[in-house]
């Protein structure tokens, strides 16, 4: 039995709980799936496809997407550390027409830039995270400087306790999102990053979304026991323009499903430095992330990590230089980790928000949109942090 038909016979096999869906079915199946056995034979593999090596059950539904190539100058690609857009291999699915799957377009090296922002600037304020309400007014928050000993010791001591960066579970940009209303207003705002804002207008022209502004940002940041719960992202005003997600870190099983969540989804990996586009149709289906897989080498980080940023950069280069010792924080880090930006239009251009009583800006990392953990017994459970664990 191949693989692909393994994969789907394991499916097939695994009894349907009471009131469970196709979409919660699947994604509890690969939640507990087993890496390296035929449990993932259904899973497809974007960055084999264009090499013909993905086996994946939904291969046959694997098309080529075609790109704006001359909306994107090679100089202002590398600029943001991404390739030429003419040698970029990209993707659609059918059936899910708006969706693009882009394999690592990025420059050997140029990752460091994106994953060291991540980590250290993004986190800090005057962004909001889901560490905000734990801590005290007068309290510096500089998660960085409060992890970057603890993480640099992570091979000396295993048992050490763990760093604020390895609770940080999401950070808003932008238009920052409101957890409990599911909303984004116009007086809970702050300066969108210019680099990642720089960095998604030239993936959106490319795509052929000219005109993209970046005005609202989710990262997450996924331990190997997260999971990303099944959900729609609707709260934008503007759902014409693309939700754009970058992927670094360890891979996970991305599940792409319907308008109704009794469609059965698709299966994929992100890997690395892949970029996935969702618009038109598949701007507002469902999809969710059940597992992150570990390096199958043990702790270590994708081969793509490996290639230190190059010490000269185009003059007018919007990433920035990595230092070695910046590096070491990151790389132990994202040996047991994922993060995932998210990048979002809110408004269409000369729109405005509505007019609504204001709310309380209340922000919990336990609803929908977080990352979640679940227990020993396989369980989804909503994230609760301990700052003195």
């Amino acid at each position: 039995m191949g693989k692909m038909a393994a994969a789907v016979s394991s499916v097939a096999t695994l009894a349907t709980e009471p009131g469970e869906d196709a979409f919660r079915k699947l994604f509890r199946f690969y939640r507990q799936s087993r890496p390296g056995t035929a449990d993932l034979g259904g899973v497809i593999d974007f960055s084999a496809a264009h090499a013909g090596r993905s086996t994946g059950a939904g291969t046959q539904k694997v098309v080529r997407s075609q790109l704006s190539v001359s909306s994107v100058s090679e100089h202002n690609a590398h600029r943001v550390g991404l390739k030429p857009v003419s040698t970029w291999q990209a993707y659609g699915l059918e059936g899910y027409p708006g969706f693009i799957f882009i394999p690592n377009p990025f420059l050997p090296g140029y990752q460091w830039h994106w994953v060291k922002q991540c980590l250290k600037l993004y986190s800090q304020k005057p962004n909001v995270c889901n560490l905000d309400k734990h801590m005290t007014g007068e309290e510096p928050r500089d998660l960085w400087e409060q992890s970057k000993e603890l993480l640099r010791c992570k091979e000396l001591n295993k048992r050490r306790p763990r760093s604020l960066l390895e609770k940080l579970r999401w950070v808003t940009l932008g238009y920052h999102y409101n957890w409990d209303s599911k909303k984004y207003s116009a007086d809970h705002y702050t300066p969108f990053p210019s680099d990642l804002a720089f960095l998604s207008e030239q993936v959106a022209a490319a795509c052929g979304f000219q005109g993209f502004q970046a005005e609202a940002g989710i990262l997450n940041y996924y331990r190997l026991d997260s999971t990303l719960g099944i959900h729609v992202d609707r709260s934008e005003l503007d759902h014409s323009r693309p939700l754009l997600s970058f992927s670094f870190g360890q891979s996970v099983i991305f599940l792409l499903g319907g308008l109704k969540r009794d469609e059965t989804p698709t299966a994929m990996f992100m890997h690395s430095g892949d970029i996935m586009v969702m618009s038109g149709f598949s701007r507002l289906l469902n999809h969710a992330v059940p597992r992150v897989l570990p390096n199958p080498e043990g702790e270590g980080l994708p081969h793509c990590l490996e290639t230190p940023l190059p010490a000269v950069l185009p003059k007018d280069a919007v990433v920035e230089p990595c230092s070695v010792e910046d590096w070491q924080v990151c790389a132990s880090y994202l040996r047991t980790a994922r993060v995932n930006m998210t990048v979002r239009q809110v408004l269409a251009k000369d729109q405005d928000f509505p007019l609504e009583p204001i709310e309380e800006n209340k922000r919990d990392a336990t609803t929908e949109g977080c990352c979640h953990l679940d227990d020993q017994n396989n369980q989804v459970k909503r994230a609760r942090l301990n700052l003195d664990s």
